[in-house]
């Protein structure tokens, strides 16, 4: 952790603990009262059979996470969260922190976390500002995300604002200075710390056939300095009826990123993502194409900071970008039935430069809630290699509830 986040995250940590302690009075009390407290616990079977190691790995994991916000005292609040996951029996996995590397990795470390750790103040009813650690979910998390998937999730050391001044209108802008990753906090083999200063710019407007955002992101790395970059871009989604039965789904998307602050020069490359779709009452099915460009081979379009697990296949084979860049193209097709959600997606992967086809891959699920509070989710994803990586399969059988 950089020097400038452990100094946000500990003035955050006094603020939390000395205001109410230095200000007393009816309103104070009132704000503790109110507060409230969450709760989510999940508990995962995840078993991977990967080609070129001989042993499958399985692990039967249990995640709690714990958290209290309090009411507002004069437009300020705070919230600490904390969260543990521990093996249940079955730990046969690399965990990326247990050295078995004779397993595939499965990356959900037993380890505590602290979740977030935050001082908020509410101005004029439109615009909320957060200081110390926080979750932080941009559009579709594929630039910034929490990757929720795992066990142990992805939060930020920094300050942000939320705006709203006026309708339809959502402006996010903030300074992070430190990247908390899935690894755990006390991981003893990696660094579990992205240690960035990244300048957040975004802004969405909706209107009656979308939602138009633009965005600009900009990363000096400081533990990898070559590897700063800025990614400037622009995001519609919408949907269109057709009739009372049937909507038109679209998404278009464009980004250019480049070098930034001490970056290296080859770090030019452009993002596209197209999604045409038809969404009816229990069924939609959409085909989209998304690349991640390449730039002669050089270096491959990235994002570091993304919940990459929710894009490109959930056997999670392109969480780094080859330099030849990745082309995706893929249908998805989403329904209920019976109060199951059901989805499945097939992909095709090729590279952006040089011709090249990297594989296939199938994901399947089925989910469901019971109740306001409980839920379940069997997954499976299957990634068939044509020269990229190796043959692939992982299945997740999941129980959760939240409180």
């Amino acid at each position: 952790m950089s020097r400038t986040s452990k100094s946000i995250l500990t003035a955050a940590a006094i603020l939390l603990l000395v205001v109410p302690v230095a200000v007393a009075g009816d309103e104070l009390t009132e704000a503790l009262k109110d507060g409230k407290v969450n709760a989510d616990l999940r508990l995962r079977y995840e078993t991977v059979e990967q080609d070129n190691i001989e042993e499958d790995a399985e692990a039967l994991t249990f995640r709690v996470r714990l958290g209290y916000t309090t009411g507002k005292w004069f437009n300020l609040s705070s919230k600490v969260e904390f969260a543990a996951n521990t093996a249940v029996g079955i730990d046969d996995y690399n965990s990326s922190a247990n050295g078995m590397g004779q397993y595939p990795l499965i990356a959900d470390p037993q380890d505590t976390q602290m979740v977030q750790a935050y001082l908020a103040y509410n101005l004029a009813g439109h615009t909320t500002v957060k200081a110390g650690r926080q979750r932080i979910i941009l559009d579709n998390a594929r630039f910034i995300g929490n990757v929720g998937w795992r066990q142990l999730e992805q939060t930020f050391d920094g300050v942000s604002a939320v705006t709203t001044p006026i309708d339809n209108f959502t402006g996010v802008f903030a300074h992070l200075t430190n990247t908390n990753q899935v690894q755990g906090e006390h991981n003893p083999l990696r660094s579990t710390d992205l240690n960035a200063d990244v300048e957040v710019l975004n802004a969405s407007w909706k209107f009656g056939v979308g939602t138009v955002t633009g965005y600009g992101y900009f990363a000096d790395m400081e533990d990898a300095p070559a590897l700063s970059n800025q990614t400037l871009g622009v995001r519609f989604t919408g949907k269109r009826a057709l009739n009372n039965n049937m909507a038109l789904l679209y998404t278009a998307e464009f980004a250019q990123q480049s070098d930034y602050s001490d970056g290296m020069s080859v770090i030019d490359a452009e993002y596209i993502h197209g999604i045409l779709g038809l969404g009816m009452k229990k069924v939609s099915v959409q085909v989209g194409y998304e690349l991640l460009g390449s730039n002669e081979g050089m270096f491959g379009f990235f994002t570091p900071l993304a919940t990459l697990h929710a894009h490109n296949g959930w056997a999670d084979m392109f969480l780094g970008t080859p330099s030849e860049g990745l082309e995706d193209t893929y249908l998805n097709v989403t329904g209920e039935v019976a109060g199951l959600k059901l989805v499945g997606v097939y992909h095709d992967f090729s590279s952006d430069f040089g011709g090249m086809d990297y594989g296939s891959e199938i994901d399947l699920m089925v989910a469901k809630k019971f109740g306001k509070h409980y839920s379940g989710m069997i997954k499976f994803a299957d990634y068939s290699s044509d020269g990229y990586s190796v043959d692939t399969t992982k299945i997740w059988v999941m129980a959760g509830a939240s409180f």
